[in-house]
């Protein structure tokens, strides 16, 4: 069966608790869930379907018993791997302080403005289907980085760190 990982926009300690996700995960019949973090990450087995199918199911089951619902986008644990191997940032030239980080779409679509697009220290590098992978400097209380985002997407995307995306990946 296939793995696969749903990433849910907006999830926090203070708005959701893991161990209810992960119950929602499997009233709804997705097997062998695991929670990563507690940024909205759910790693669990399915039946092969599209990964929008697998996002509509998970938010109507959010729904029916959690009471809320989180944006989702969900992407197989075998396309995160070659994501990984591929290595994106290979191409450009990131500083070593700076944070690496993919956006998830639902869907390809076209960026609002020209890439790569820069706006205090964050930039957005490159669109690869529907992934978008970005670098910004740390700036506590900066919300620039995702202010970029948001004016370049859109408001329904989710964003994960390189490094959560790999221990996604790895669960």
């Amino acid at each position: 069966m296939p793995r696969y990982v749903a990433f849910l926009r907006g999830v926090s300690p203070m708005n959701a608790k893991m161990p209810e996700l992960k119950r929602c995960f499997e009233q709804a019949g997705f097997g062998n869930v695991k929670t990563v973090l507690s940024s909205g990450n759910v790693v669990f087995d399915a039946r092969a379907a599209s990964e929008l199918v697998l996002a509509r199911r998970i938010e109507a089951a959010m729904t029916k018993h959690l009471d809320r619902t989180f944006y989702t986008i969900v992407r197989s644990v075998k396309t995160l791997g070659e994501l990984i191997q591929a290595d994106p940032y290979a191409a450009f030239r990131v500083p070593a302080a700076a944070k690496r980080v993919v956006t998830f779409l639902r869907e390809p679509r076209k960026p609002l403005r020209a890439l790569p697009s820069e706006m205090e220290g964050a930039r957005i590098l490159a669109v690869q289907g529907c992934e978008i992978f970005t670098v910004y400097t740390p700036n506590p209380g900066n919300p620039a980085f995702m202010a970029l985002l948001e004016k370049a997407f859109g408001k329904d995307i989710t964003t994960r760190t390189w490094e959560t995306v790999k221990k996604c990946a790895a669960a």
